[in-house]
Order: structure tokens, then sequence, then C-alpha cells
């Protein structure tokens, strides 16, 4: 009784705050043209000890998405700009990023002063706050990274290119399938968003990458743990926000053409894109490659089955006014991957692939075919389109409504069959319909506040395939939020509340035998007597509450200290609660358990921050219980061998236990001179199986499964500028990682397997060359991974667990010893960056 008061409560809140919003929408639309105040900001940037004019200075406001760049002599001008106080962001290379509040009424000018950068400055993020937001200020423990960083540092796809920042990881299963993971937490507890919108694909299958272009994105921000309120169910651990490139500045055409290769798996990338914007309407498209062999490593050789080949393409129209903005933005990916599955020859110990549907019979591949960029008969094949249009309104009193509506349609094919290879094993078809509508009254002595709604609706149609791991479904997602934020001094204060509803309903499935091609398929009506039911009908609603509170005391320009305390929600997801089959690519016969409750986390979080000139330093610390956490076991029989359901599969069936997860991370970075850069960071977490209460707990269950170990990196940066030749933003590093062995493994029922630790030697050069007007004209980095070529795999990397096995079904040691598949060995890329900058005449 009390819970469906407090529902009723917030919905009505919620409802009215919007609905007091869209009543002064209505009654002021026909008036923004008279009496809503406009203007734009100009000014100059300058160096601030020489007052050097700073030209091709981004001059940025995330919260209305407006930028300028500097010309020559570092004046800017921006577009029309609605009248109000925003936080601006100046960045230039070389010098501390500067960010400023602005009060905007016609047209005001402001100049900025900016000094040459020793250490990193904090930036201005956008996630999971009321509005931009610097990270020095913001309670939540949440790290950026920009364009710089992505092209400075080697990677194959947009989860790789973060996954050495401290606390984040990747789940791999081959050089293009990644998923992150934050603090030991991955897979539906981690939301993903491209551009502020929920990434909806089939996130249940540990194979499943997600679904973007990784040279289309600008900048990501990461918010550790469950205090992103904005967002609801599956931000458990917390958010990934992949930022696309903006728009180009009033009267500007900019662009770029990029080439990528890499030597281990002859990887060939490429994107190019062009955006324009002018008298308020902006447009941008870009259209980008990848393909690549199988990749090798010193000990399996080339690894069969992980080769691919990815087309990617977006396209924004939008418009600028004094009432805000709108675009309009259309993605498209598809993605032909292959995944290994570890059979080899007994005798030559070569890859094996299958050409009968019973497997009873292997060919061995050839050199040619490991060499080769033909995609597989048995593949994947996942195509995603999505279309979301962003809009914000500016109102006579201050006030704003965002409102951002998404469609996604994923398919997902997984090709299983050898003989009829045309005919997909796994056919899945999702629709996801997204809303987020978010209103921000006027701030009123101070403090921000943001009321909102954002869920979505699903329906996902499986009944075209010829195997079935989960069933069809339908979901529906609801939640209503209020966040707030004030500053009182040298204290900055954030928290919010969120109430989430999710409507859950699969249904039945029958199938029975083709008679033409001997696959199962779905059958219904009067075809069902007689017929194998593998799914029943199934609904649930899950419903729970979440919020946060923390604050920042910034004691000086030196040292600040955070804390936040935040509790988070997750509904299972359809695999967890209903899968029954095998899934392809995975070596797996998976079953769901239909008596799960939702996961509910409490975490807290306190940090310690220090920059001074030569030296900067923090440490973040965490503590994260878990009631009812969800994870997959494998299953074995009464004397202690495998469960194998269907042969060639190990069975596993998802349990629910109460988890305990702590640990932190420290960043040390250390600048003797400006040039000299030498940067450390280190990351643990610890994840502990607390049991289901009244039963006791087998030792060999007391760790959680796929708990990254501890993890280290140094690196030392030399920059090189040239004040009077061609060359600017030049670098040259040497990076080292260090992993330490993970012995606290789930090891019951050989579930998972302890880890050795290993250490990687990284290093790269790179640099923008320039014309005789300082204008970039081309950037080139050449970067090399695992240079010692170290035979490792990492704890993440699910092609450990493929094991090299005969047709016959017989597992044989790898050359060393081990078993599984090793991760890629050394891998030097050289990337070509050319920029692309006009006048819009």
């Amino acid at each position: 009784m009390k819970k469906n008061i407090i529902v009723v409560l917030i919905i009505n809140f919620s409802v009215i705050t919007v609905a007091h919003a869209q009543q002064q929408l209505n009654q002021h639309q026909n008036s923004f043209s008279k009496s809503s105040v406009s203007g734009s900001l100009n000014g100059k940037v300058i160096d601030a000890q020489t007052g050097v004019a700073l030209a091709e200075a981004n001059v940025f406001i995330h919260d209305i998405n407006i930028g300028a760049k500097t010309e020559n002599d570092g004046s800017y001008k921006t577009a029309s700009v609605p009248g109000g106080t925003y936080l601006v962001e100046v960045s230039f290379v070389g010098y501390k990023s500067v960010s400023e509040n602005i009060n905007i009424n016609g047209a005001t000018t402001h100049d900025f002063k900016l000094e040459e950068n020793y250490t990193e400055a904090s930036e201005v993020v956008v996630t999971g706050v009321s509005k931009a937001t610097q990270i020095k200020r913001n309670p939540v423990p949440v790290i950026s990274v920009g364009h710089d960083y992505l092209m400075s540092n080697l990677s194959t796809n947009a989860i790789d290119a973060i996954a050495k920042l401290p606390g984040i990881r990747g789940v791999t299963t081959g050089p293009n399938v990644s998923k992150p993971f934050i603090r030991g937490l991955g897979f539906n507890r981690i939301l993903t968003l491209y551009d502020g919108v929920r990434q909806e694909g089939q996130q249940w299958g540990d194979e499943h990458g997600i679904e973007v272009d990784q040279y289309s994105i600008q900048k990501v921000e990461v918010i550790k743990g469950p205090a992103s309120l904005s967002y609801g169910s599956d931000a458990l651990a917390g958010v990934v926000n992949l930022i696309p490139v903006q728009a180009a500045p009033e009267g500007k055409i900019i662009g770029d053409i990029v080439a990528d290769y890499q030597t281990n798996n002859k990887y060939l990338g490429g994107s190019s894109m062009l955006s324009g914007t002018r008298n308020g309407f902006e447009w941008m498209g870009r259209i980008s490659h990848k393909q690549a062999t199988n990749y090798t490593d010193k000990v399996d050789g080339r690894v069969f089955g992980t080769s691919f080949n990815e087309t990617d393409a977006n396209a924004v129209i939008g418009v600028h006014r004094k009432w805000g903005f709108s675009t309009l933005n259309f993605v498209l990916f598809d993605d032909q991957q292959e995944i290994p599955d570890g059979s080899r020859d007994s005798a030559t110990r070569k890859f094996t692939r299958q050409i009968t549907e019973d497997d009873t019979l292997r060919e061995i591949v050839s050199n040619e075919d490991l060499k080769s960029y033909k995609i597989e008969n048995l593949h994947q094949r996942v195509q995603h389109y999505r279309l979301f249009w962003n809009n914000s309104f500016f109102l006579n009193n201050g006030s704003r409504i965002t409102a951002n509506i998404g469609y996604q349609r994923s398919i997902r094919r997984e090709f299983s069959h050898p003989v009829l290879f045309t005919i997909p094993g796994l056919y899945l078809q999702l629709n996801s319909y997204s809303y987020d509508i978010k209103y921000y009254p006027k701030e009123i002595k101070n403090w921000s506040v943001t009321t909102g709604i954002t869920g979505m609706y699903q329906d996902n149609d499986v009944t075209h395939g010829t195997e079935f791991v989960i069933p069809s479904y339908h979901q529906f997602d609801f939640g209503p939020f209020a966040l707030i934020k004030r500053t009182f001094g040298k204290i900055d204060i954030a928290g919010g509340i969120r109430y989430d509803i999710r409507s859950f309903k699969n249904f039945q499935l029958y199938s029975n035998s083709n008679p033409v091609t001997g696959f199962d398929q779905v059958v219904t009506g009067a075809d069902t007597v007689g017929a194998t039911k593998v799914f029943p009908n199934y609904s649930k609603t899950f419903s729970g509450m979440s919020g946060s509170a923390g604050f920042t005391y910034n004691a000086n320009d030196n040292f600040s200290f955070k804390a936040n305390v935040a509790r988070g929600f997750r509904a299972p997801n359809i695999s967890e609660i209903s899968a029954n089959g095998v899934h392809p690519g995975t070596n797996i016969y998976q079953l769901g358990n239909q008596n799960f409750k939702p996961e509910f986390s409490l975490q807290e979080d306190i940090g310690f921050v220090y920059t001074a000139k030569h030296v900067s330093a923090s440490i973040s610390l965490f503590n994260n219980d878990i009631q009812n956490f969800i994870y997959n076991q494998k299953l074995v029989n009464p004397d202690g061998t495998d469960l194998i359901l269907v042969p060639g599969n190990q069975t596993f069936q998802f349990q629910a236990a109460k988890a305990h997860l702590y640990g932190g991370e420290a960043v040390l970075d250390i600048h003797p001179i400006k040039e000299l850069h030498f940067e450390n960071s280190f990351s643990v977490v610890y994840g502990d199986n607390k049991g289901v209460p009244g039963k006791t707990l087998n030792p060999d269950a007391r760790y959680l499964p796929f708990i990254p170990p501890a993890h280290g990196l140094s690196e030392i940066r030399f920059d090189v500028n040239s004040k009077t030749g061609h060359f600017i933003n030049g670098f040259i590093k040497a990076q080292v990682e260090y992993y330490a062995p993970q012995n606290r493994a789930y090891l019951e029922f050989g579930t998972e397997t302890p880890t050795p630790g290993y250490t990687l030697f990284n290093a790269g050069i790179g640099g923008t060359f320039t014309n005789k007007n300082k204008k970039s004209v081309l950037s080139l980095y050449i970067m090399g991974n695992n240079l010692f070529d170290v035979a490792y795999q990492d704890h993440l990397n699910r092609l450990k667990y493929f094991v090299w096995q005969t047709a016959s079904g017989y597992t044989v040691p790898s050359p060393n010893g081990g078993f599984g598949i090793y991760n890629m060995g050394r891998n030097i890329s050289l990337k070509i960056d050319v920029p692309l900058n006009f006048n819009s005449k």
C-alpha cells in the first residue's frame, strides 16, 4: 500500500510538472519572436601570458549544442543563442581548458585567456546531470575522454577505445565484439547511450557487441555507479555515453577523412564526414567502413572465425533558432561478424570448420582462408537502424523543455547451418520506441532542478529462425524522476529520485521439425498438437525506487573532496528470465529462471582530487552491496560431470544471490616540465558472492564471476610543438600495462578458471602538420600494442573458454599446455586524419 502511494505521488508530480511546462509552451509558442530574449556570444581567445591570438580554439555551449571556432585573430562569434546563463567551455590543444558561467542577454562580449597546460584540466560533462557541469564540481564519479585521446590510442571498436581507463574494462569475443564493464559489473547493468539516446539491441547476449561506429565518436563520458537517474533500469552499474561529432560552427563547413591500417589482422578502416551550418540550419553526413581478416597470436597462429566486415553511416539535419533547436538523426550499422568455436584437428592442431549439420566430420582451414577477408558462411549479421529526434524549447520565463523521441530497429541473424547456410539459426527482430521528456525550470537562487519522464516500448520477434534461445516478447518501461543541484560557495550538492516500472510479457512458442529442411520451425494453431512447447506464456511487472545524494567540497583551486551515496534498480532481462536453448556462437545451452526479483544496489563513493601546476592526483573509493544479484552458473550431473543437454554445448543457468563489490581507482600525473607527462593509474575491484540466506555457500563459489584483475597503467609522453615550423600537437609515448593474476574466480563446477597475470608494452608517435597559415592539413599516428608479442589471456576474454577440441568432442591442450584461445598478439597501426575546414558562402 505504501509503495503504491509513493508511485502515484511521483507519477502525479512528474505529469503535473511536464503538463505545466507544456501549458507554458502552448501559451507562449506564438510570442517567441516578440518577447524571447536572444543574442549571441562573441569575443577573443588569447594566450594569457603573451596575449597572442589562438586560432582554431573551440568555444562550446553544451546545454544548447552551439559552438564556434576562433579565426586567425582569435575572434569568435556564436549563432543565435536564447537568453540565459550557460556554462561555456573553451579548449585549445596544449592549453588548460576554461569553463565559465556566462549570462547571455543580447549581443554579449566575453574574452577568454588560456594558460599553457601542465596538468589536464577538469572537463565539462552532460551525462546524468541537470545541466552541463564541471567534473570537479560533480559529486558523482565520472570520467571523460575526448577526440585526441581516442585518435592517439589503438583500438578496433568504440568500447576497446576506453577499456584502459581506470575502473573501465571490456568483455571481448574477438577484436570487434566488446561490451563495457564498470567496476566489475557489465552486460545489462550498464546502459550505453549514443548522443544521450539509449542504445537498444540484443544486449542480453554475451557476444553481442555495441552497434556504434567508432569513427563517429568525438567524446566519451562514463558514470561509475547507479547515480544516473535520468535513464532508469539497466544503468545500475553506470552509463557510457558515446557522443558523436557536433555540428559545424555557424558559417563553417568542417569534416575529416580518416584512413586506418593495422598489421595484426590486416585491418582496413576508413571514414569521411562533412558538416555545415549556415543561418542556424545545420547538416552532417558520415560514412565509415572497416574490415579485417583473422587475428594472430603466437600460440594459436591465426584464429579462425575472427574476421569481420562493418559498414556504418549517419546523417543529421537540424535548425537552431532563438526558441531553441531541433535535430533529426539517422544512423545505420551493418556488421558481418565471425565467431570462433575453438575446434582443432587432433593431429596437426590446425583450426577446423564445420561442414555437416551433425558435425561428425570437419575440414581443416587452409592458410589462404585464414588470411582471407571473405566472411565464412557461418557468421553473425547485425543490422541496426536508429532514428531519433532531439528538441529543446526555451520558454519566456527562462525555463526550458527537451523532448527526445527515438526509434531503433535491430535485426540479428546468426547463421549456424553449414549446408543450408542462407537459413539463419537465430533470427531476432527488435523494435524499440523510446521517449525522454525533461522540464528545466528557471533557476531560483541558484537552485537547478530537472523533472522528467523517460521510458520505452519494445517488441522482439524470434519466430523466423530455426533455433530459439529466447521467446518473443513485449516490454514497456516508464520512469518519472527529479534531479536537483545547488552551489553554496565552495560546496556543491546534487541528488535526485526516480521510480521505475517495467511491464514484461513473453509469448508461448511451439516448434516441430520442418519436413523439407529438417530444422525446427515455429508452428501455431492446430499444428501445435504434438509439437514441442519451447516457451510458455509469462508476464511480470517489476518496479523499484532509485536515488542518489552527494556533495563536493572545493577547498581551494587545488583540492576537492567528493562523497555520494546511490541506490540502483535493474529488472531482469529476457535471457535471465526465459532463456531455454542453444545460443549460437557461445557453445552454451542457456536456461533462465522465472522466479527472479529485481536487483537493487546501494553504493557509497568518496573521492579526493589534488591539482597543481606540476602534479595532479586523485583517489576514488567505492563500496557496493547488491540484492538479488543475477549471474550465470554451469550445471553438472550428480556425479560432478558436465550436464550436457545438447552435444558440443555446456549447460548454464542463471542464479541469484547477494553480492558485495568494493575497490577503487588511483591516478597520479607528474609534469616536471610542460612537455613531459608521466601518467599513472591503478584500479582494483573485489567481488564477493554472499550466497543465499539459509544455504551453505560452497568455498569454490565465494567470488563473483567476471571480476577483472587489478590493473595498472604507466605512460611517459613527450609533447613536441614547432614554434617556427609546421608541426604541432606532436607526441612520442611509451606505455606499460600491468594485469595482476586473477585467482579470485568463480570456480564452482568449473564455471571460471583463474587467469595468470601479464604485462604489455605499447608505444606511439604522432602529430599534426600545418600549412603556412598555421592551419591543420594532416594528422599522422603510428601506434603499437603488445610490442613484445606476449601470449596472454585476458580474464574477461570469452574466447579463453572456447577450448581446443576435436570433431569427436575430445579436449586437447594448446602447444603451451593451456586451453582456450589467446588474445591478439603484436599489432601496429598507421592512422591518417585529414581535417576539412571551409567558410560557408
